[in-house]
């Protein structure tokens, strides 16, 4: 059970930190992190790391795919979860 916390606490660190670092480049013009990677962290487990980093930084809030995406992701992982515990 241990290596599944510090395995989500992993992806949800690595999921927040790639949003802070794709909204620091579309600020400053650079290229930037494909949607398909910072998604795809969100489907290995990082989808309460990608949605508090949605909406502290502002960041992918009008893109219905990360809108509409990562929180159906977070339901489903949480859904996951409670089975696993069970």
């Amino acid at each position: 059970m241990k290596y599944i916390i510090l395995y989500l606490v992993i992806v949800n660190a690595a999921a927040f930190l790639l949003m802070l670092i794709d909204k620091q480049k579309a600020k400053n013009r650079k290229r930037r992190i494909r949607e398909k990677y910072l998604l795809t962290v969100s489907a290995i487990g990082g989808s309460f790391g990608t949605l508090m980093a949605m909406y502290a930084f502002r960041h992918k809030t009008n893109h219905v795919k990360f809108t509409a995406g990562v929180p159906v992701m977070l339901f489903v992982h949480f859904g996951a979860l409670l089975w696993y515990l069970n």
